[in-house]
């Protein structure tokens, strides 16, 4: 094999270094996409049902630390030990996510996932084959880390979106078709 089919090979496979560099950058992604936000827009939900940005950013809180982070050390270091249930959704209620403060609600998420970051770093050739028999079926280390990070890219659109859908509440009687479909 040449070293550039080894190169290309490489940069098509999911590998630690480009995780935790991508953690390190959603992290400033979610910082700015929380900066600045007054109280009202911070606790403002399209319905009832859906979440406002504070309750994502409490729930990336406790997802770091209680749920991903956990998890994956616990599938690479001891894969036979049974998971402690958690309640993501229940937390939301629980927890009191709405009713917490913004700046310091993402300060703690930030804090946490420098901890996670930091700890990845410190993992050499993680067995990412490492299994685990889950309610929804096997999952391994790797699926679990790759999920971590989907988890990131699928809350960071929820809250663009969320920043999308509070202008729409309070612009009328403007309009923003201008700039295009959601």
């Amino acid at each position: 094999m040449s070293a550039t089919q080894e190169s290309s090979e490489f940069q098509h496979e999911m590998n630690l270094t480009y995780c935790i560099d991508r953690f390190s950058n959603n992290a400033s992604v979610f910082e700015h996409l929380a900066r600045g936000i007054g109280d009202e827009q911070a606790r403002w939900k399209p319905s009832v049902e859906k979440w406002s940005i504070l309750e994502v950013v409490n729930h990336l809180y406790d997802e770091e630390r209680d749920d991903f982070r956990f998890r994956l050390d616990s599938l690479l270091h001891h894969p036979e030990k049974l998971w402690p249930p958690i309640d993501p959704p229940g937390w939301v209620v629980e927890r009191k996510y709405n009713e917490r403060e913004l700046n310091e609600s993402l300060q703690n998420f930030l804090a946490e996932r420098r901890k996670s970051i930091e700890w990845l770093k410190k993992l050499k050739e993680p067995p990412l084959e490492n299994k685990y028999h889950h309610p929804q079926g096997i999952i391994s280390a790797g699926d679990l880390l790759a999920s971590w990070l989907a988890h990131d890219f699928l809350h960071i659109r929820q809250m663009a979106r969320l920043q999308w859908q509070y202008l729409n509440s309070i612009c009328p009687p403007f309009k923003t078709a201008y700039a295009g479909e959601w």
